[in-house]
């Protein structure tokens, strides 16, 4: 019955037109080289701002979906990947396009990313409500155990050294800092300047961090205009569907088990669909009997990784729905979206707001299926697209995040955190510092925060308390082991160089 309802809610004329006017603006975005799915959700946390809830969160879980998949268009066309994403195939896609298989490599990916999509909203719809039964069962001692729990996983995806991951998520954490403590409420580095005292808005930093770091970066390199013009024009595509149910059926295990790891890598805090896309392509690659065939254009690389990147939003809106955890920045803009709504995500969700948090999903499996017309369009619409001249565009993506910033707080400080955020993420992706888990810092930290402070009031201050609950306990040991298992690692590597010397 809640499932029905929560149907029939997203049939309104506001909803139905709110996802496609979505899922159009998603599938732009992703089909434009180095925008993000990140950056593209951010720029329209403002306008869900002045949404109900369902259309705000199934318009941006809708957009999500779209802007994975179109990332695999200019990468199949132009080897430029469109969100990162993609950039696990995109050799692959791009070897296929110079031998005249555009539409094979851009038709199977549309299927397989529909394919991955609706597995994984169907395991959301699924295991969500079994998990948030189990998650009412739980104290501070383990959210605050949870949440440590994801800030270690963001560190250890993070792409690059773990190092830089951690000063990314380090960053995250001071920036949640900034304002009232969340239980004694004193006032923390705010340095006597009242805006300071509610913190740091969560939309001007996202944009900041996601949208103008990117306007920063394209604004030093005009010269890629001529080239994406020019290459655009040189890749036609025709008969876009010819010959791909074959390969997909070919493939169907390796595409089964790429929905299986995007799924439940997703669901891993920080880990996010490029590293799913990355890990799917490499366990194809390991298993395949043609091993040689990877690196020379192949849809057995393609297929896997595309099914993966899809299937992961909806294994990361697991954990963010029902611990309020997230999965990746994508599920922590649905947060964000969630507290500005005046929804706390987590399992009472389910028993407050069942229609809503069903509805979400539903959108999502919805927004999946969509995928293939929409997807066959935007295919067909790229050339326009990438087209567009960057002196042009950017100027209205810095319009757009400068009234989406001023427009959810009404005040210019939030313009200008906007536009520190963004020389901030500009420096940290110039030096290979990822930006998911300073986002994932700035959504965990005040959680992290409440939680300890919490249990250690319960407590009288002793920290036994958090290894007391069984559950607790058994979190505890796994997070305490993460951060112990790279010093023996280390220690390891040190006594065998050693004696190897001796």
């Amino acid at each position: 019955m809640v499932i029905l309802d929560a149907f029939m809610s997203l049939l309104t004329p506001m909803t139905l037109l709110v996802m496609l006017a979505s899922a159009i603006y998603g599938l732009s975005v992703g089909a434009i080289p180095g925008f993000t799915a990140s950056m593209a959700v951010a720029l329209v946390v403002p306008v869900s701002y002045f949404l109900d809830p369902i259309p705000a969160l199934a318009g941006v879980v809708t957009l999500a979906a779209m802007a994975i998949f179109a990332g695999d268009i200019p990468g199949a066309l132009l080897r430029i990947p469109g969100t990162p994403a993609s950039a696990a195939y995109v050799d692959e896609s791009y070897l296929m396009t110079q031998r005249g298989e555009a539409e094979l490599a851009l038709g199977t990916g549309l299927i397989c990313s529909a394919i991955g999509g609706v597995f994984g909203a169907l395991v959301l719809i699924i295991a969500a409500p079994s998990l948030a039964e189990i998650a009412l069962q739980f104290t501070s001692f383990e959210y605050f155990w949870l949440a440590c729990l994801g800030l270690t996983a963001a560190i250890g995806v993070s792409v690059g050294h773990p190092a830089k991951g951690a000063i990314s998520l380090f960053l995250g954490l001071a920036i949640a800092m900034i304002g009232l403590d969340p239980v004694a409420g004193l006032p923390r580095f705010t340095f006597g300047r009242p805006e300071l005292v509610g913190g740091l808005g969560f939309i001007p930093v996202l944009i900041g961090l996601f949208a103008v770091s990117q306007i920063l970066r394209f604004s030093l390199s005009p010269d890629v205009d001529n080239n994406l013009h020019k290459s655009a024009q040189r890749a036609p595509v025709t008969g876009l569907l010819s010959g791909v149910l074959s390969h997909v059926r070919r493939l169907k295990w390796s595409i089964m088990r790429g929905c299986g790891i995007g799924t439940v890598v997703g669901a891993i805090p920080g880990a996010g669909a490029d590293i799913a896309a990355y890990i799917s392509y490499a366990s194809a690659k390991a298993l395949s009997k043609q091993r040689d065939v990877f690196g020379t254009g192949t849809l057995d690389g393609i297929a896997p990784a595309t099914a993966a990147n899809n299937a992961s939003v909806g294994g990361a809106l697991v954990p963010a729905t029902v611990f309020g955890i997230p999965g990746d920045s994508l599920t922590a803009i649905v947060i964000g979206i969630l507290y500005m709504k005046g929804l706390n995500p987590g399992p009472m969700v389910f028993l407050l707001k069942a229609d809503l948090i069903y509805a979400v999903f539903i959108a999502f499996l919805i927004a999946n299926i969509m995928i293939i017309p929409l997807g066959f369009l935007a295919i067909r619409l790229f050339r326009h697209i990438v087209s567009i001249p960057r002196t042009v565009l950017m100027p209205l993506v810095l319009a757009a995040c400068i009234v989406g910033s001023f427009a959810v707080e009404n005040t210019t400080f939030a313009v200008t955190t906007m536009l520190v955020m963004g020389v901030v993420g500009f420096y940290m992706e110039e030096n290979g510092i990822p930006l998911a888990p300073a986002i994932l810092g700035v959504v965990l930290g005040p959680l992290l925060e409440e939680m300890f402070l919490t249990s250690l009031i319960k407590s009288s201050g002793s920290l036994s308390a958090f290894f007391e609950r069984p559950l607790a306990g058994a979190i505890g040991a796994v997070v305490i082991a993460l951060w112990l298992l790279p010093v023996l690692l280390a220690g390891r590597r040190f006594v065998i160089r050693y004696w190897s010397k001796s």
